[in-house]
């Protein structure tokens, strides 16, 4: 499979997980999908609280599934919302994706139909470790 069509599968795949976001507060629906090293993929989506603090993001429900299922590497994650432009993970999102994914794609996309596409290391430059 191309690289852009393995872009574009997972922007879609993201896109049908964000049709399920639980978002009564905030209304900002969120999609993800993540593929592991070894080709899976696994989706997620936002789900609201009203104890805003148990909020979770799609990014981390997707990566979250795949660790559940046993996976350890992530080689891309997509990411789309409803937003004017390419919508990019939360921080809290970013630091759960280092743990799984250092050298991911991040696919970063809206339902307009822009992407924009940024290694991790770029859009997370300086992580929290525990080895430092």
């Amino acid at each position: 499979m191309s690289q852009e069509l393995l872009i574009n599968r997972l922007i879609d795949l993201a896109r049908q997980a964000r049709q399920a976001a639980y978002a009564p507060y905030a209304d900002f629906k969120v999609g993800a999908a993540v593929l592991t090293a070894d080709g899976r993929v696994f989706t997620g989506c936002n789900i609201e609280n009203a104890s805003y603090g148990a909020t979770i993001c799609a990014e981390r429900v997707a990566i979250f599934s795949a660790v559940a299922a046993g996976q350890r590497q992530i080689a891309a994650l997509a990411v789309i919302a409803d937003t004017p432009k390419p919508v990019a993970p939360c921080g809290l999102c970013r630091q759960v994706l280092q743990e799984f994914g250092p050298d991911c794609q991040v696919i970063m996309a809206n339902l307009a139909g822009e992407y924009q596409v940024v290694p991790m290391a770029q859009l997370f430059p300086y992580p929290f470790d525990l080895s430092r």
